[in-house]
């Protein structure tokens, strides 16, 4: 229930602001149909302060909605009213390195990055395709790295330790530093949590 009263709260304060304000800041644009345009993974989404609703543009953003609805919702909402008109540092952080960046490690909050190097353990390519598939750019670290864009000026680079005969394989997560300047913590890690499950 506290989703969905978050959410309630967010459509109010977003239906509060100036579209311009809030394109500059979040990286979007506001159409005629009154709906804001936001890019998830490279594809658009519509999200209408007026009615409420969010809805894909490309047939392929469906699975976000169906599926990732739970992080996507109040995550794009969340984007739109906070986010801050600032460069990315480039600077990458691990979520420990977050403020209240511990969250990341319990209980249902832990993210499932066993789970993407389980899968992609022995399969680099299998890894960099999915992350192309999802509109990412290759990066240089790790044995595989992508930088996916889960929503406008909130980067999220996935990297891959294949296994080998000592170690088995791993996953990291980072973020841009900024995103603490931007976005609450529980926002931060529904966007991680988005990421990794859309790289399965």
């Amino acid at each position: 229930i506290a989703m969905s009263t978050g959410e309630e709260k967010a459509w109010e304060d977003l239906n509060n602001l100036n579209p311009s304000d809030v394109c500059r800041k979040a990286q979007v644009f506001y159409d005629k149909e009154n709906s804001y345009i936001v890019k998830s993974f490279g594809m658009d989404f519509s999200v209408h302060p007026g009615k409420r609703e969010i809805k894909n543009i490309q047939p392929e953003g469906e699975i976000i909605l169906k599926k990732y609805s739970y992080f996507f919702n109040l995550s794009a909402l969340c984007c739109l009213i906070n986010a801050r008109d600032i460069p990315l540092s480039a600077k990458l952080v691990k979520p420990a390195g977050l403020k209240g960046g511990e969250i990341f490690f319990r209980g249902s909050h832990v993210l499932p990055l066993d789970n993407i190097a389980e899968r992609y353990g022995n399969d680099r390519a299998g890894f960099i395709e999915k992350g192309k598939n999802l509109n990412g750019n290759i990066m240089n670290y790790g044995d595989a790295s992508v930088e996916l864009l889960p929503l406008p000026r909130i980067p999220v680079t996935l990297i891959l330790w294949l296994s080998d005969d000592e170690f088995p394989a791993r996953a990291d997560l980072l973020f841009d530093s900024t995103c603490e300047q931007h976005l609450p913590l529980d926002v931060i890690w529904s966007i991680a949590m988005m990421s990794v499950l859309a790289m399965m």
